[in-house]
């Protein structure tokens, strides 16, 4: 195992701060000595939700145009530069695709692809000449991994970033004026947030249960301190995962299965 770095002084920015996975991850970061940043759309749920723990809350909707940018400039202003940034808006849509407009298709792609890889773009060069070794965490889905039925447009989203994190290694890893910076991805399965009151349709499963939002964030939170590549959480997921890459017909053959609905 890596010997896990300090995260005491590392300036960090993080999306989606204001509730869920980002508030506790910004709280937890803050206890733990980073100095954070945090952005989202709600300014009385920037100064609430991570209490007190962000040096600075920047509000903006990261789909507006040029919004990453400005946000990451912001952050560098508060900071004097970046070490780390969390990628974690995000919104989901579920039900069937056909039913899904234009709009609400646009809607689910920039919020979860279109504006990570422009705060990745806008962040790149301060991760890169960062001298605490800079890192990009992106909080991906379970549905980045295997196809779920009626969360098409999310799931296509969620595999976009898999190509973002993939092509930022290769690209990174061989950059000989760069220092090593390291990209986390981060696949969760159901957490426990208001994500599924925000939606359109509420969480129907019965299984897997929600999980509590706290072992989320002190995942994420190892994966700054050991530098991880790849966070699948619960790790039983990572099986689905593998089986979708290797044997994609027999998984599909497996996901058929009606899944038990809450009652």
């Amino acid at each position: 195992m890596s010997t896990p770095r300090s995260l005491s002084g590392l300036r960090v920015l993080v999306t989606g701060a204001s509730s869920g996975i980002g508030a506790a991850v910004s709280t937890l970061l803050a206890a733990r000595g980073a100095r954070v940043v945090g952005t989202g759309r709600s300014s009385s749920a920037l100064k609430l939700a991570p209490a007190g723990a962000l040096q600075a809350a920047i509000v903006r909707d990261l789909t507006e145009p040029g919004a990453p940018g400005e946000v990451v400039s912001a952050a560098v202003s508060a900071l004097g530069g970046l070490d780390v940034v969390v990628s974690n808006a995000g919104a989901g849509w579920s039900g069937p695709f056909d039913t899904m407009s234009p709009a609400d298709i646009d809607t689910v792609l920039d919020i979860n692809l279109r504006a990570p890889v422009h705060l990745s773009n806008a962040a790149a060069p301060y991760l890169l000449n960062s001298e605490a070794g800079g890192q990009l965490v992106l909080i991906g889905s379970i549905v980045g991994l295997v196809g779920v039925a009626e969360e098409v447009a999310y799931g296509a989203a969620k595999y976009g970033l898999r190509g973002l994190a993939d092509g930022l290694r290769s690209e990174w890893a061989r950059d000989p004026g760069g220092r090593r910076v390291t990209v986390t991805l981060v696949s969760p399965g159901v957490v426990d947030t208001p994500f599924f009151t925000r939606r359109n349709r509420a969480y129907q499963r019965s299984w897997p249960k929600p999980m509590p939002v706290a072992k989320v964030a002190r995942l994420i939170v190892s994966s700054i301190e050991h530098r991880r590549d790849d966070v699948v959480v619960p790790a039983w997921l990572l099986l689905a995962g593998r089986l979708n890459g290797g044997v994609p017909r027999f998984y599909r053959f497996l996901s058929q299965i009606p899944a038990r609905t809450k009652r």
